[in-house]
């Protein structure tokens, strides 16, 4: 084949674009409006333009304290920690910006505490119990509360250290927790041997049979007094018992009962029959003794009469008077 002459690679020169450097400079324009846009979003969501409350919280150690941090109220940030500075007495005073629409939350009797836990950063918190109290003023100074977990970990692990030598110590080679476990496998073997738990009682075999005879002694004593009671039983209770004879007798006792009440009646009736003569005598024995009184009384009479009579008659010598 014939040569031919090679054609040239280098590509064809693009057109020129009208206005570019007027469209690169909007293009610029528009980014920087865009990021200046999304900044200022950003400053209002973080609420930069809101009015706010300054708030100084006192404390003496701001380890975990940072600017920019939230102080949270029921979870809720309502704060942003803007500067932590030294107080003229060497303490630490933290300024929070709170939003004035978040301020009712804080009152006067507001609890504020710094807690930094074994997980996650430091915390700041306000507690307000009593929703009613005044108002926390702008610019109050309050003390917070620290709670640092982590202050107890030496006590916690000076803790797990003093049980573990405990457990070392219990589970030795010659603890007495492992003799007690030995006394107890050799206990147990000697509840499965033939004497059961009377071996391991008695400490041996001769005591837990002498105990076992006994015990048999006593069911047999026991067998024969049942059978003695069983007969005490028929010879009580039976047909031929005593019981029987008892009933006859008890019926035979209340028959001679009715006949003794039948004479006590009559009795009853001659006594009564009796008082009426007593009552009648005694009536008489009344008449008896007012006509005794009358004849005692004539008596007199004829006494004084004959007296009389005596001392007017001079020539009488026997002055006996002889009554009938």
């Amino acid at each position: 084949m014939p040569d031919t002459p090679l054609q040239d690679s280098e590509p064809a020169a693009a057109p020129a674009v009208p206005h570019l450097a007027a469209k690169a400079r909007l293009l610029l324009l528009f980014t920087v409006l865009m990021i200046g846009t999304a900044v200022l979003y950003l400053l209002h969501a973080r609420g930069v333009f809101e009015p706010t409350q300054r708030l100084v919280l006192l404390t003496d150690d701001s380890e975990g304290v940072s600017v920019g941090m939230d102080m949270t109220f029921s979870g809720f940030p309502i704060g942003r920690v803007r500067e932590v500075e030294l107080s003229p007495t060497g303490g630490v005073r933290i300024l929070i910006d709170v939003a004035e629409k978040d301020a009712h939350w804080l009152r006067t009797s507001s609890v504020f505490t710094l807690v930094r836990g074994l997980v996650g950063g430091t915390q700041i918190r306000a507690f307000t119990g009593v929703l009613t109290d005044p108002r926390l003023p702008d610019g109050a100074e309050r003390p917070v509360l620290r709670g640092d977990a982590t202050a107890e970990l030496p006590r916690v692990i000076a803790a797990a250290r003093e049980v573990l030598e405990n457990l070392t110590a219990v589970t030795a080679q010659d603890a007495p927790l492992r003799r007690t476990i030995g006394n107890i496998e050799a206990t147990t073997a000697k509840l499965k041997g033939p004497q059961g738990a009377l071996g391991v009682l008695f400490g041996n075999e001769q005591d837990a049979r002498k105990l076992l005879a006994a015990l048999e002694r006593t069911n047999a004593l026991l067998a024969r007094v049942d059978g003695m009671a069983a007969r005490a039983d028929t010879q009580v209770f039976g047909p031929d018992g005593v019981v029987r004879e008892a009933r006859a007798t008890l019926v035979q006792l209340n028959g001679m009962l009715a006949d003794t009440r039948g004479s006590l009646q009559k009795v009853d009736a001659v006594l009564v029959e009796a008082q009426a003569v007593g009552a009648n005598v005694k009536g008489a024995t009344q008449d008896l003794g007012t006509l005794r009184g009358e004849v005692e009384a004539n008596l007199r009479k004829i006494d004084s009469l004959l007296n009389e009579i005596n001392r007017k008659w001079p020539f009488a010598r026997d002055t006996e008077i002889r009554v009938p």
